[in-house]
This record gives structure tokens, C-alpha cells and sequence, in this order.
């Protein structure tokens, strides 16, 4: 499920992620790479937003749980008009807007201060909470990452959106199979890990994370339909993009990176 191709707007967009790198010289490429498709449906074919209207009361709210891989969510703020494209060039420079984890309140469009993995979806059980006793039409996705779901938090948040059938909630899971210093498989083993999901309540669907068809019709409709939340497992590699990077823990995070590296990784993108 993770061999398809990269279209010419998703190599783009990585090219973006890059540029930005290379001028901070760090950065979580992998998990950044590993979330493009995801976030570039959402943002292009699925969220009800107003660029305009950051704070807009019917929007839907997208919260980046794995914080971390917040470049993928800078640059597709940018794109949407949210911050505009000169801030992604400034990113991690001192009083600068866009740090190494989104923050609510300083960025337009971001929902919560993230980062500190673990925390996401109970934050989105809050806000789908808030939208049933309001009674507003708007929906809420969260994007957590599998390494993430080492935390016990996960699944307390998990618990209480079964308990209350939050059926505008979805929990999207970046299911690269990798965490920050190794396999997921040797850390910390998640399998069955759809039944897991099931069991905590979830109606459960599993796409190739890179598939941007896929995607689309796993999320457009989501979570219509159901009389609970939804999880959407995301089968997808580390690095995507990048053949050096791909499945190769030292992706997670990059820093002091040489002009040579630079180099090479735009031209492995080039070249994929």
C-alpha cells in the first residue's frame, strides 16, 4: 500500500518543505514527507475554511497532533493564504512566526499548540464536543502520529469520543511503521491495530497514505454516515520522496545540515 507515484504537486510541495530546510538547516523532513497527501486533501478537497476569516465559528478544525511534522501544515497554510509565503523562509529564526511546532494564536489557522505528543485528540474530542452543544455543522480532524499512540492519553481521548458518539470527529493516523529512533515493531508494537481502533469504538477504514484518490474518498465523506467517531488509518513511509530518507530513522529529524546533504535531496527528489 505505500509504492504509489508522486504527481508533479505533491513533489512540489516536498520541493517547498526542502527549500524551507535548507534555509534553517534542520527540520523533521520524514515526518513531514510522510504526511503531504494527507494534508494536501484535506486542505485542497475537504476542509470548509476562510483564509479571510481564520476564527470563522462554522469551520472545520484540523488539529497536527504530531506537531512535529508541522512544515507539510506550513506550507499548506501558505498555499490556502493563511500566512503568507515569505514567514516559511524565516522558520525557527528568533521572534520569528513559524517555530518547530505550531502555535495556536500566533499562527492563523492553527487550532492548538501541538507538539507534545499525546494531547491532540483529546483537544478534538473537546472541540466536537463543543460543536454538538452549539449545534454547528462544522467537523473536526485530527492527525496523529503512530508513535504517538504509544501515549496512554491517545486512547483516553479515544474512550470519551466512543462514549459520546462524536460522529463529526476524525482521528487520521500517520501509520508510517517508524518513530523517532526506530521501528514501530521494535518499540512499541501497535498491531492489530485497526482492531484496536474498532474496539475503542471507532469505525475504522485503512488507505495507502500516498494515494491522494484514496484519500479523498476516505475523507470527504468522513464521518457521514456513521453514528460514531471514525478513524482513517494512513498507510504511509517515513521519508516519502526521498530514497536515502525512506524507512530511515535519522529522518525524523535533521539538523546542521551541509550544503552536500542539501544537494542530494533535492536531486533524489527530482529524480523519484
Amino acid at each position: 500500500m505505500q509504492n504509489s507515484k508522486l504527481d508533479l504537486k505533491s513533489k512540489e510541495f516536498r520541493k517547498r518543505i526542502l527549500q524551507i530546510v535548507e534555509c534553517s538547516r534542520r527540520g523533521h523532513i520524514g515526518s513531514a514527507f510522510s504526511i503531504v497527501e494527507i494534508v494536501r486533501v484535506l486542505y485542497e478537497e475537504v476542509l470548509r475554511l476562510d483564509p479571510g476569516n481564520p476564527l470563522w465559528p462554522d469551520r472545520d478544525r484540523f488539529i497536527l497532533s504530531k506537531g512535529h511534522g508541522c512544515l507539510a501544515l506550513y506550507v499548506a497554510l501558505a498555499q490556502k493564504g493563511f500566512i503568507k509565503e515569505d514567514e516559511l523562509n524565516k522558520f525557527c529564526e528568533f521572534d520569528a512566526m513559524l517555530g518547530g511546532h505550531p502555535q495556536y494564536g500566533k499562527i492563523p489557522g492553527i487550532e492548538a499548540s501541538t507538539g507534545s505528543l499525546g494531547h491532540g485528540l483529546s483537544i478534538g474530542v473537546g472541540i466536537a464536543l463543543n460543536a454538538r452543544l452549539d449545534n454547528k455543522p462544522y467537523r473536526t480532524f485530527v492527525l496523529l502520529g503512530d508513535g504517538e499512540c504509544d501515549e496512554g492519553t491517545v486512547w483516553e481521548g479515544a474512550m470519551c469520543a466512543a462514549k459520546y458518539k462524536l460522529n463529526q470527529l476524525t482521528v487520521i493516523v500517520d501509520y508510517n511503521k517508524m518513530q523517532c529512533y526506530g521501528l514501530i515493531c521494535k518499540v512499541m508494537e501497535l498491531e492489530p491495530f485497526a482492531d484496536k481502533w474498532r474496539s475503542f469504538g471507532f469505525s475504522v477504514t485503512e488507505v495507502d497514505g500516498h494515494d491522494r484518490g484514496a484519500l479523498s474518498n476516505a475523507l470527504k465523506n468522513a464521518p457521514k454516515g456513521s453514528d460514531g467517531p471514525q478513524a482513517v488509518i494512513c498507510h504511509t513511509t517515513k521519508g516519502k520522496g526521498i530514497v536515502s530518507l525512506e524507512g530511515n530513522a535519522s529522518s525524523h529529524h535533521k539538523s546542521k545540515i551541509s550544503d552536500q546533504e542539501m544537494k542530494s535531496f533535492f536531486q533524489e527528489l527530482e529524480s523519484y
